[in-house]
């Protein structure tokens, strides 16, 4: 710039002066371009750097709202097989997502069954994403009726070595419980109150996500609301709330749930689907209203699920993972083809 003014200041014809002027609003389009290149090419967790919870929004370093969009997995164990480097990579770089979310079932059939089997496999997916710069949520994939600390013991020792080996991660969010049903908001909080410390005494600044009553929905499945949270929040910092919906069957009710619930609280929508609860048919048209939503105010989600089952809402075509390719649209669904969409903005 200094040269092109000197150059401008000795000019002694207009034309000269003219010429000088456009090649120096042609660099400045070039420079534009390659700054929006250079941001383009980095990885989400380059972007945004550590997040953190500010107001009711999820925050970048730098305190700004960001909206990270991404998938969940299905089983760890059921749909390992779509669980491999093509299909992080496609993840990553053919879907432009910025969070996977993987969803480790906690029952007897999962973790309970192998801790070190299901734990050394949540633990080899986050250094995978990690290494295509995603950010990663570990999902207690809790789906037992009734009180959730009765899996507490469970749940305090997973959460504790996977922070031992992450703590250092700047990409790594904990979701410290999937869903509740038939319990009590009391319950849940006070299963929050006991495993966040667990976490904190090795992490301290991660983000946390905890579950609500009713299947994550603030307890609407229930004939419950948000205000039993909003009068009774978790004492913790730097956390967020889950809210699930699946868009064929959670109709208007739900919708405008989110959005009541996500004025008052910090909300992440970590499980949804265009399908029903059931797996079944796809609701484009009420997805699109939630998808909506979520962009005008910034909730993160993750789409359910990387799976090549019978499902509608799995994103592959059924024993697709199998064949290795997982890039582009000839190996999606409709569901995958409509959410891939939507991932990549």
């Amino acid at each position: 710039m200094t040269v092109e003014l000197g150059l401008l200041a000795g000019c002694t014809t207009g034309d000269h002066a003219v010429d000088v002027m456009a090649d120096a609003g042609r660099t400045h389009v070039v420079a534009r371009r390659e700054d929006r290149e250079k941001v383009k090419s980095k990885t989400p967790v380059e972007r945004y750097g550590k997040l953190r919870v500010c107001g009711v929004h999820l925050c970048n370093e730098a305190g700004t709202p960001v909206q990270l969009r991404g998938m969940s997995t299905n089983g760890t164990d059921r749909f390992g097989r779509c669980l491999v480097a093509g299909a992080l990579d496609a993840l990553a770089g053919d879907w432009g997502a910025s969070v996977l979310r993987i969803a480790m079932y906690a029952d007897q059939s999962g973790y309970q069954s192998n801790p070190k089997k299901f734990t050394d496999r949540v633990s080899r997916l986050i250094d995978m994403a990690s290494a295509r710069g995603m950010y990663v949520i570990v999902d207690w994939h809790w789906v037992d009726s009734g009180d959730p600390n009765h899996g507490l013991h469970h749940a305090k020792t997973f959460f504790k070595e996977i922070a031992i080996r992450h703590r250092r991660n700047p990409n790594v969010i904990y979701e410290i419980m999937n869903e509740a049903y038939q319990a009590d908001w009391w319950m849940i909080k006070s299963y929050a109150e006991k495993v966040i410390p667990v976490i904190r005494t090795q992490d301290p600044d991660s983000v946390i996500l905890v579950g609500t009553r009713g299947w994550s929905t603030f307890g609407l499945s229930e004939y419950g609301d948000e205000r039993e949270v909003v009068a009774n929040p978790v004492r913790a910092s730097n956390i967020m709330y889950t809210y699930h919906f699946y868009a064929k069957a959670h109709r208007d009710r739900f919708l405008r749930m989110l959005d009541r619930a996500s004025s008052e609280l910090p909300v992440f929508v970590t499980e949804w689907g265009t399908q029903s609860w059931d797996g079944q048919g796809n609701d484009f048209a009420m997805s699109q209203r939630y998808v909506d939503l979520m962009a005008r105010k910034r909730i993160s989600w993750t789409n359910w699920s990387i799976a090549d089952g019978d499902g509608d809402g799995e994103i592959f075509l059924k024993g697709a993972c199998k064949g290795g390719r997982f890039a582009g649209t000839r190996v999606l669904k409709p569901a995958g083809v409509w959410i891939r969409q939507r991932v990549r903005g």
